[in-house]
């Protein structure tokens, strides 16, 4: 970890002028009041990889600013998200990198640390709060995503999955490397879909993952997942849960059994515990599984909007249709919220003649009797 002054070291520090660090005074405070909250988020139980990443945000920004804390002004980032916005960074980014920097200064001005009298004795200025309601970015609505990335269609994800396995079939007719791992491939993507995985949850599967389910002991280890590396809420350690498999989507069994018992160990991946392994024994990254999913939608000519997490987007739209409860669907991805899981949600025609025809029935009956 960087070293850096505590306040009251930092504070004997200036007033003596002692210490190499104190050359340059005004990066010495800076570097403490960074350490500092990185050590208050610490104790709020926040990450290591969180705190790190709003560090590097704080200091992107006083990188641009070209001053210290206890000199910005809103207007410097009035700039800053100007310039950000005309590179094409999305809404939510731009406004994560708001509520971090409001953090930061907030921590800065509270009375319970001495950052403002330390910056007005030895800087002749303080530090202040320059996110302000005018000019930061809110959250307007409940879905800021890219309107072209929508759950696919059943043809679509037929097709889709269609298509994996054909360059299974295509690999080993043409005696070519790669029949492994387009086994792999294939079999993954359908386990982001039958499950409603996000794409770290999907890497970071291990066998012990597999697990069974009273319910149905028909389908032995491959009735659930258990999903370790669910997102992680406000800095947290990743969120768990364990997700059933539905009947409707039983078709995954099969392909899920050939990998794990015959295609798995071909890989040879010794005392490596992971569900996809590589050919130089290692865990696939969510680099390699983006490309793949990309270079597939690709060839079949399908819209360039739709990305990995549109299978997620499809799973929660087809449980809803299958009529599954709200609710059980909100335990099965993983969402705090029920807010979150109707975002998810775009039910297709078919379905919403259905119910209709349903509605119609019952208004029908009522007329009758």
């Amino acid at each position: 970890m960087q070293h850096f002054l505590g306040v009251e070291e930092l504070r004997r520090a200036l007033e003596s002028q002692a210490g190499v660090d104190l050359l340059r005074p005004a990066e010495a405070v800076f570097a403490s009041m960074l350490g500092s909250w990185g050590q208050q988020q610490r104790s709020r139980g926040l990450t290591e990889d969180t705190v790190t990443g709003r560090a590097g945000v704080v200091a992107r920004f006083a990188d641009f600013a070209g001053t210290y804390p206890w000199q910005w002004q809103a207007a410097d980032l009035d700039e800053y998200t100007s310039v950000l916005r005309t590179r094409g960074l999305a809404v939510s980014t731009i406004r994560q990198m708001h509520g971090t920097l409001s953090v930061f200064c907030d921590y800065l001005i509270d009375p319970a640390y001495d950052w403002v009298q330390i910056c007005e004795s030895f800087f002749g200025d303080t530090p202040s709060q320059i996110c302000l309601s005018w000019n930061t970015t809110r959250h307007l609505q409940d879905y800021e995503g890219h309107p072209g990335r929508r759950a696919l269609t059943y043809e679509e994800l037929q097709h889709f999955f269609d298509h994996a396995d054909s360059k299974v079939e295509a690999a080993v007719a043409q005696g070519r490397k790669g029949a492994l791992a387009a086994l792999r491939d294939a079999q993954m993507f359908k386990t982001a879909y039958a499950f409603g995985l996000r794409r770290a949850e999907l890497r970071g599967l291990d066998l012990a993952d597999l697990h069974f389910n009273a319910k149905v002991p028909q389908w032995g280890q491959y009735a659930a997942l258990h999903v370790r590396w669910g997102k992680a809420a406000k800095g947290a350690t990743p969120r768990r849960r364990t997700v059933l498999l539905v009947p409707e989507l039983a078709w995954w069994i099969e392909g899920m059994r050939q990998w794990v018992e015959e295609g798995r160990d071909l890989f040879a991946p010794g005392e490596l515990a992971a569900m996809w392994p590589t050919e130089r024994g290692a865990r696939v990254s969510v680099e390699y599984i983006d490309r793949r999913f990309t270079a597939l939608r690709r060839e079949l000519g399908l819209d360039p909007a739709l990305k990995l997490h549109c299978l997620r987007h499809s799973y929660v739209t087809h449980l809803i249709e299958y009529g599954y409860a709200d609710r059980f669907v909100q335990e099965q991805v993983g969402h705090a919220h029920a807010s979150t899981t109707a975002i998810y949600t775009s039910v297709s025609g078919d379905f919403k003649n259905r119910i209709l025809a349903e509605a119609l029935r019952r208004f029908n009956t009522l007329e009758d009797s």
